[in-house]
């Protein structure tokens, strides 16, 4: 069987190293042997084996699963595991690390913002009471896993926040990828907690901020859509105030 044919491409890297000479970021340019079953990933992982050790970028599971490896890669948010260089030839790669958020290291950003968010939505089932064991699991039809399934495969890659203008703006925003685990939880048949997650979703911050874009849908590695979440939330949020007007009495 031939050995695949080994081409060479030009990798524009966006470096930064905090406490150096080099006080503003800069671009190194690498010449990387690739054949075309290899990923953004693995010529940044070629530089940083052969060529240059101190290159410094997030990677786990190889598989867009994790999703660790988010980067800008030629100006768009994507997975540097998923994202071959075959298509991005003859190059130059201009790879960056995630718009939107402060950076660490070379292409690793600090994450704190989201992290700290993420607790805020109660990523998890609420229940009023606890269910006792003998009264058995609690069931769910496919219809009622339907209703939030797509929304439960996002892997907190935060390219949706790196496409948003908004959260570029006003990083009090909550965001795309939060109000997607926010919604995927109120749809959850088996949660009781959605009115602590909506008084987040209405606030100043919450989904009202949007401003429609749309991007971060298209950059989503997993179509979760957090754009179509984000509506529903609006739609959901001016629900609820109608009915507390309603209940008021006008």
């Amino acid at each position: 069987m031939p050995r695949p044919e080994t081409r060479s491409i030009e990798m524009e890297i966006v470096r930064y190293e905090p406490g150096s000479e080099a006080a503003e970021p800069f671009v190194q340019r690498f010449t990387v042997p690739f054949t075309d079953d290899m990923s953004v990933l693995q010529g940044l992982q070629h530089v940083k084996d052969h060529v240059d050790g101190s290159l410094t970028f997030r990677w786990s599971c190889r598989m867009a699963i994790c999703g660790s490896c988010g980067m800008m890669i030629g100006g768009v948010p994507r997975l540097a595991c998923r994202t071959f260089l075959r298509d991005l030839a003859p190059g130059p790669v201009r790879v960056e690390a995630l718009a939107h958020f402060p950076i660490e290291r070379d292409l690793v950003v600090d994450a704190s913002d989201f992290m700290e968010k993420l607790p805020a939505i109660q990523p998890w089932i609420q229940r009023n009471r606890r269910r006792a064991l003998d009264e058995g699991e609690h069931r769910q039809t496919p219809a009622q896993l339907e209703r939030y399934e797509s929304f439960s495969h996002c892997i907190n890659c935060m390219l949706c926040y790196a496409a948003c203008p908004q959260y570029g703006l006003d990083p009090r925003f909550l965001g795309p990828g939060l109000t997607a685990l926010l919604h995927r939880y109120n749809e959850d048949s088996r949660d009781e907690g959605r009115a602590d997650r909506m008084a987040l979703a209405a606030s100043e911050e919450g989904v009202w901020d949007c401003t429609a874009v749309g991007y971060c849908s298209e950059v989503c590695p997993k179509q979760v859509d957090p754009a179509h979440a984000v509506n529903l939330n609006k739609a959901a949020t001016a629900v609820d105030w109608f009915a507390r007007f309603l209940r008021r009495g006008g």
